[in-house]
């Protein structure tokens, strides 16, 4: 009929009563969609959706031009409303839609039921319509564990279960990667991936495979380093299943609270506190499990001590055939330790080892070993081997054909330079258990921490190179505190430390002081009159950093020595007093006359020297100890013993591997770039057996480059406690605008 076109077009009326015109039917939006299901190369079901919408008016041929656009736009606004709650932008023109995959769930499921419910549409659907159903059940991990072909290593598989199916992991690790939030599965049920287990395992599964050399697509695997990883991914699952020998070993290092505790040997002729006995306990399940680890403890808390019961136990297991039966095999035949120390710490190992373990032999190498024979008749006759880092340097291949029950590595920041020769000796040393033994396992970056990990967990970060990228740059520059809490978790079961905070009942209390030494004007005026022009030096050279970092380093030290005292920088200005040393002498006076004894630090020995001609002159007894002093063990032992007062120190020869409780004072004349030195040189005081306050001066002279070291020394503390000891504050390594700043 022509009528209801017409009528559109134009205003027609009844010219009879008997005429009634019949009512307009209203427009309405005619929705095509035509269904298709297609397969890809793997075989599985991709049903797609193309929809199509047209105004359409009753009686009117769609090529016929007829409108009426109110109601139209009703028509319109209603389509988008439905549209804009499910998809951004909505529909507000009624342009064609495409869906495929996920989308075509969402669109069959929530838009096209709210569709259909409108007044005014009508729908032709070509095709037959797919039925989805969602899994609403909560998704279930199941993990089985297979051996892998490399030892220490397992493949492991990882299953979801939702409801009564079961997917691989990997289908859900490529579905969000292409940005897909549900996954449907052959039957035409589906599930969401917006789950928090998904997102969490996802990680998970990204950082595992990131340690990979060349990952496959799926594959995960881990390390027995790996336990933290491991930890989180048994929390996670209902049950892990297959390969209980590598299962054990993680969970007898994860649940300390369950595990079995090992008696202190009774061998050990010493008590430990009750820290050090947590500490023995910790490094019994790294040896029993296989691993290494690092001992940090803060110095003077007993490392050593704790250590020597660790060799003790292993001897205990060796005589106990049932005990050895459950170490790994590469650890059941009784073999020497090998102790790799500085050549100023050697002696006091032999001396406590034969204090409190006399019944271990011990021996130590003093000089280069002429063959493998001799290290091997020395194995043969000895439990316990000393040996130095330089000796470990020159005689590494004679170590390296040696096997050992483990490798103990004490002041361990010698070997932080993965570059060096003894750093690559140690990672080739034949034993499978390695600690290293730091009170500073990190002096001045993360590179440092992982240099050592390298070595005591050579599997946890694969290599220097990931852990540096994956972990010290984020941390580092950018300040990245999850980069940091995960790195926290992951090294946490091969890292014990202890601060003296923490074990505060066991020590006295240390107060430390900052005494600013304000100069004398005339020695102000000879700093002031070199700073400026090193200034211009430094600040040229300081645009090419990496070049010419050794020149500008020294001008810093000329600035410092002047600092101090200005004769060590020219011999003619040695009627300039410096201010420093009057400063020292006001505290001397009183510590001394007092009763007190003190330890003196300086890292110039030209300082030192200068001191020491002026206690000469004033009468007071002293002794002095630098890299050059033969007699070492004498100088210590007149110390001890009472001789003197006073003990002067270099830094380099008398930051580590002295005992020297007798004193009570602590003077630290010249700050150094690196925080941890000055924490090592306090410590030769304020260790265990101290019983006494202990008092720590830092003299710093003021307005010189001296209060800008101590500035620069607080952001390394920062870093420092921030991994170590979960404080909060990130650093960055010198920048040539660091540099500037310590000349403003």
């Amino acid at each position: 009929s022509s009528y209801p076109r017409l009528a559109r077009r134009f205003e027609l009326r009844s010219t009879s009563e008997e005429l009634e015109l019949p009512v307009l039917k209203p427009p309405y939006v005619q929705v095509t969609v035509a269904y298709k299901r297609e397969f890809n190369e793997k075989d599985e079901p991709n049903d797609t959706a193309s929809v199509d919408f047209e105004i359409r008016y009753p009686g009117i041929p769609s090529d016929q031009e007829v409108y009426d656009f109110e109601a139209e736009e009703l028509l319109r606004s209603a389509v988008h409303e439905v549209f804009e709650a499910h998809e951004e932008g909505g529909n507000p023109s009624l342009s064609p839609k495409f869906y495929a995959r996920d989308d075509t769930i969402d669109f069959v499921t929530e838009i096209l039921p709210e569709l259909e419910q409108l007044p005014g549409i009508k729908l032709l659907e070509k095709g037959s319509r797919p039925t989805f159903r969602q899994l609403r059940e909560l998704p279930q991990l199941k993990i089985n564990a297979v051996n892998h072909e490399r030892t220490d290593w397992l493949d492991l598989g990882l299953l979801i279960t939702v409801g009564n199916h079961e997917v691989p992991f990997a289908q859900i690790v490529e579905a969000m990667s292409n940005g897909r939030m549900k996954l449907r599965l052959p039957d035409n049920t589906w599930f969401s991936l917006n789950h928090p287990m998904f997102a969490k395992l996802k990680a998970l599964v990204d950082e595992a495979q990131a340690m990979n050399d060349k990952p496959k697509e799926g594959d995960l695997k881990l390390t027995v380093f790996q336990i933290s990883l491991f930890e989180e991914l048994d929390e996670m699952a209902e049950g892990i299943d297959g390969a209980d020998l590598f299962i054990a070993r993680m969970r007898s290092l994860l649940k300390v609270a369950e595990a079995h505790h090992a008696e202190v040997p009774d061998t050990l002729n010493a008590q430990l506190r009750p820290y050090q006995v947590e500490g023995f306990h910790w490094l019994s399940r790294l040896y029993e499990g296989g691993f290494g680890g690092i001992l940090a403890d803060d110095m003077g808390l007993g490392k050593t001590l704790q250590t020597i019961a660790l060799i003790l136990h292993a001897h205990k297991l060796w005589a106990d055939p049932q005990a050895c039966a459950q170490l790994p095999a590469t650890q059941r035949t009784q073999l020497p330790f090998l102790v790799v120390a500085p050549s100023s710490v050697v002696s006091n190992w032999e001396m406590e080892i034969n204090k409190f373990a006399p019944s271990l032999r011990v021996v130590s190498v003093e000089g280069t070993l002429p063959s493998a024979r001799k290290l091997q008749e020395l194995a043969e006759n000895y439990d316990v081997i000393l040996t130095t880092y330089t000796l470990l340097r020159l005689n590494d291949e004679i170590y390296e054909a040696q096997r050992f029950a483990g490798l103990i590595l004490d002041e361990a920041q010698f070997v932080k330079n993965k570059s060096t020769k003894a750093h690559r000796t140690a990672v080739n040393l034949q034993t499978n258990f390695k600690l290293a033994v730091t009170g500073t396992p990190m002096e001045n970056n993360l590179s440092e921490l992982g240099a050592l990990l390298s070595l005591v967990a050579p599997a946890l970060f694969l290599n220097t190179t990931r852990f540096n990228r994956q972990f010290a740059r984020p941390i580092e520059v950018l300040g990245d505190r999850d980069v940091l809490a995960l790195l926290q978790r992951r090294i946490k079961p091969f890292m014990l430390r202890r601060t003296k905070e923490s074990v505060v009942l066991d020590l006295p209390a240390k107060q430390e002081q900052q005494v600013l030494v304000r100069l004398s004007e005339e020695h102000q005026h000879v700093y002031d009159t070199h700073l400026n022009r090193e200034r211009q030096k430094i600040l040229h050279l300081v645009e090419d950093l990496d070049r010419n970092r050794f020149t500008i380093f020294q001008s810093l030290t000329h600035l410092r020595m002047l600092a101090l005292e200005p004769s060590l920088v020219d011999p003619e200005l040695s009627d300039v007093t410096g201010s420093k040393l009057e400063a020292l002498f006001d505290q001397l006076d009183d510590v001394v006359g007092e009763g007190h004894r003190a330890l003196i630090f300086s890292q110039f020995t030209s300082y030192l020297k200068v001191l020491a001609d002026k206690l000469t002159e004033r009468g007071v007894k002293f002794v002095y100890l630098d890299g050059n002093t033969r007699n070492r063990a004498k100088v210590i032992e007149q110390f001890k013993e009472g001789e003197a007062p006073l003990f002067l120190i270099s830094l380099k020869a008398g930051g580590f591997g002295l005992n020297l409780t007798e004193a009570d004072y602590c003077f630290l004349l010249d700050p150094w770039w690196n925080p941890a030195v000055e924490a090592q040189a306090i410590d030769r005081t304020h260790r265990i057996g101290q019983t006494r306050q202990v008092m720590v001066y830092r003299m710093i002279s003021q307005g010189t480059i001296e209060e800008k070291v101590v500035a620069l020394q607080e952001s390394k503390r920062k870093l420092i406690s921030t991994v170590m000891d979960e404080a909060d504050g990130f650093s960055k390594a010198l920048t040539a605008q660091d540099i500037r700043g310590l000349l403003e």
